[in-house]
């Protein structure tokens, strides 16, 4: 490898020299020494040529509390207000009176990453990972790592019924003896698709040159990247990227608490929460009223800071309204007490982020059976979803009455006995089809009749409840609403009973074998 020292003064050192020299002709010595953030020499020299190579990093770095605060700073607000959770004897000496610069993150936990590698004369890693995050933020790293989210990969990857679904989907096609013929799912494809949200499996495969403009570099080649899904594997074997939602090299509150950023994800047919509540009144709100509010302010104060709330207000940030209204959390589910989205009935949410556990009394990996009975000893109990409501009541209870809370959580619990009762109705159907030999269950995602039952509970019926959680009435009922879930019903029907009369028959032998 070739060794390189960057000479010339970078442009960020020159402003730093710059801005020292006009402050101190206004300012006494000692508060010119206390105005520029005390960065580390081994940041200092990243700073010194990525500033020229890498120029809109370093700006977007500039732009941070990181670049701003140092953690024994960041340790002296009060408790409500800090966004270090670690406590200071946590906090390694060498960091504590520096910024949170380029060295201070990718030089962590050096031996648990096989994607380290020696650049000029300074470890690196490539990849920060959750644990190197959580040297500060330990209880927020804590929250999120036993969360659905930093499970995604393994919950989709790892489930035979999610990974066969995920093929059926995303898989290549071709034409063979006249018939269509599943190819299978390639990793590129994957990685784009399902694992760009989910996440991917980085590993480091080798390593490359890169011909720079001072000479060769050799860096770890990574499999499956770029990649910033919620449930990435990454080289050091920790789950989860943070960078879903606080993207580098700012890792802005502001940008995580607005809506834009879970749109990433929740969005389109399958989940559309982004467009329920773009089209709802809070939404309308916000979008109206988005100059106005102030989205840095630890703790968020109801009706001073935000005037209506956002994905990040119901479900993660620190509420306050004198006092606190809701904690800080990191584990998404946590003010959650049903599932509303991704699979064919709600149901009490799992007790394990790591879903791949579940076993339903069919011994499938889901947590209802085929005809909607919940895998009960994995979900939360009763108690349990009373209390996660009871958060995300009061959280409601901020700005509106009880009166309109409560019928609110009325209907939306008449919504969610309503779709799952359409989607048994749609399942009795799908099943009818199985039984008749009018389609194959040995993969129950890929022939039309099955894709039509899959929109029925994927898309209709989550789009139906997303609407009612948010209050969007065109969700309900037309945009992938009642209007679609009814007339989909009809049309199971209606497929079924034009082939029941002249269907082919049955191979011999088919095994019953549900999905």
């Amino acid at each position: 490898m070739t060794n390189f020292q960057f000479k010339p003064r970078s442009l960020l050192a020159a402003f730093y020299t710059g801005a020292l020299c006009a402050l101190a002709l206004l300012v006494p010595p000692a508060a010119t020494a206390a105005a520029v953030p005390p960065v580390s020499k081994e940041t200092q020299q990243c700073l010194d040529c990525h500033s020229v190579y890498t120029p809109g990093l370093v700006q977007d770095w500039l732009h941070s509390l990181h670049s701003r605060v140092t953690p024994q700073e960041a340790l002296q607000k009060r408790p409500l207000e800090r966004r270090v959770s670690s406590d200071s004897n946590a906090i390694p000496d060498s960091l504590k009176s520096v910024v949170v610069g380029c060295y201070e993150c990718h030089s962590l936990n050096a031996t648990n990453h096989t994607d380290n590698f020696d650049h000029f004369d300074l470890h690196i890693n490539v990849v920060v990972s959750p644990p190197d995050c959580q040297v500060c933020h330990a209880v927020e790293v804590q929250q999120y790592s036993d969360s659905k989210k930093a499970h995604a990969l393994g919950n989709l990857d790892k489930n035979p019924v999610f990974h066969t679904m995920v093929d059926s989907i995303t898989g290549v096609m071709d034409i063979k003896d006249g018939k269509v013929t599943p190819a299978g799912s390639s990793d590129p494809t994957k990685n784009e698709t399902c694992y760009a949200c989910h996440g991917s499996e980085v590993r480091v495969v080798g390593t490359r040159k890169l011909d720079t403009d001072v000479g060769d570099v050799e860096v770890p080649k990574l499999s499956n990247w770029p990649n910033q899904g919620v449930g990435r594997v990454n080289p050091d074997g920790s789950r989860g990227a943070c960078t879903a939602c606080h993207p580098r090299h700012e890792f802005s509150i502001e940008v995580a608490r607005k809506p834009f950023t879970c749109s990433e994800c929740h969005t389109g047919p399958d989940v559309p929460a982004y467009e329920v509540y773009e089209s709802s009144k809070h939404g309308n709100i916000v979008q109206s009223k988005e100059r106005e509010m102030n989205w840095t302010n630890v703790p968020w104060r109801v009706g001073v800071d935000f005037r209506a709330p956002t994905c990040a207000a119901c479900h993660v940030s620190l509420i306050t309204s004198g006092d606190v209204v809701a904690p800080r959390t990191h584990d998404f589910g946590a003010r959650l007490w049903v599932r509303l989205f991704g699979l064919p009935y709600t149901h009490a949410q799992p007790k394990s982020g790591d879903t791949t556990i579940i076993r339903n009394k069919d011994g499938q990996p889901l947590p209802t059976a085929f005809t909607g009975e919940p895998a009960a000893d994995f979900l939360v109990d009763a108690q349990e979803q009373t209390r996660r409501q009871a958060v995300m009541i009061a959280v409601c209870r901020s700005c509106h009455n009880r009166d309109w809370v409560d019928g609110h959580f009325d209907k939306l619990a008449h919504t969610i006995q309503e779709t799952d009762r359409m989607t048994h109705a749609a399942t009795d159907l799908m099943q009818k089809a199985w039984d008749q030999g009018l389609a194959d269950k040995t993969n129950p995602f890929d022939e039309p009749i099955e894709r039509q039952w899959m929109k029925q509970w994927l898309f209709y019926a989550n789009s139906i409840r997303l609407g009612s959680a948010m209050m969007s009435a065109d969700n309900t009922t037309f945009q992938t609403g009642w209007f679609d879930l009814t007339t989909g019903l009809r049309e199971m029907q209606e497929w079924i009973d034009a082939r029941s009369t002249n269907k082919p028959a049955a191979p011999a032998g088919r095994d019953s074998v549900k999905p």
